[in-house]
Parts: structure tokens; sequence; C-alpha cells
């Protein structure tokens, strides 16, 4: 009985430490950074601008590096090997175990791994960020994968966070 506790109690431990690890490993994305807005300066706005909508000029526009595309750090490995092999623990007894704590560990490894690996894949792209100082005061900055021809200096309009040349 007491053997039975404290295997439900590994498992449990071991299946709590996976779920933290794979939330660790999800992948940052950041909204675009909101400042204050001061009051209206003056400038002409089409009578029926769509709710939403702001106008300015962009300020700033600077790239961004991230981590290199499908990289693994080795964590997702480690933590896959040690929930692994609790669980293959739990398998058999005598050798019986002993061999499924061994594939338990090494099939953690791999797939500890690949999640990580998979969960990274984004973070190698080239992003940049467009900072707008806007026509009522204040600014907004936004990540995107792609300038689109957009320079320093270029009248915008932003509806709903979509930059486009006004």
């Amino acid at each position: 009985m007491r053997q039975l506790n404290f295997s439900r109690m590994a498992l449990f431990a071991g299946t709590t430490l996976l779920a933290g690890a794979l939330a660790a490993c999800a992948p940052y994305r950041q909204a675009p950074a909101q400042y204050p807005a001061g009051s209206y300066q003056g400038g002409a706005y089409p009578a029926q601008a769509p709710a939403g909508t702001e106008y300015g000029r962009v300020a700033n526009i600077e790239m961004l590096q991230g981590q290199q595309r499908g990289s693994s750090t080795g964590a997702g490995a480690i933590l896959g090997a040690v929930v692994g092999g609790v669980l293959g623990h739990q398998v058999g007894k005598g050798s019986g175990r002993t061999a499924a704590t061994a594939v338990g560990v090494v099939g953690g490894a791999l797939a500890g791994n690949a999640i990580e690996e998979r969960n990274n894949a984004g973070y190698g792209e080239t992003v940049y960020r467009i900072s707008i100082q806007l026509d009522q005061g204040g600014y907004r900055a936004y990540d995107v994968s792609s300038v689109g021809g957009l320079r320093v200096g270029d009248r915008v309009r932003t509806i709903n966070g979509q930059i486009s040349r006004y």
C-alpha cells in the first residue's frame, strides 16, 4: 500500500512538472505597446473614419532578432527524460521495471527535445518594431514581420492595429 501511494505521488509530481515545463516552452507573443494619447493637435481626417482608426507618422523602424529557428536549449530533453523515467518506472517488476524506466528516459528525452524545438520554431524570423508618432499625441509601437515598404517619416493610419500608408 505504501508503494502504491509513493507511485501515485511520483506520477502526480511528474505530470505537474511536465505541464509546467510545456507551459514554460510556449512561445511568448508580446502585444503592441500602447502609450497614452494627448489632446488633438489638428490635421485633416476623413469624416467617416472607422472606429479604432489613428493617424500619424512613422517615427522609427528597428529590426529585432530572435533565437535560431528550431533551436533547443536541452531543457526539454532533460525534463522529458525525468518524466519519462518516472512514468516508465510505474510499469513492470524487477528487471522489467528497469528496462521500462530506461525506455521511458530515452523516449521522454526525445519527445521533450522535439516539443521544445517545435515551440521555438517561430523565433528565428526577423521582426520589425515600427514606432508611430500619433497626430493626437503619444506613440504606438507595433511588432511586424515585414515593414511593407514603410520608411521613417511616412504618413500612416492604423485601423485596429493594421498599419497602412495614408
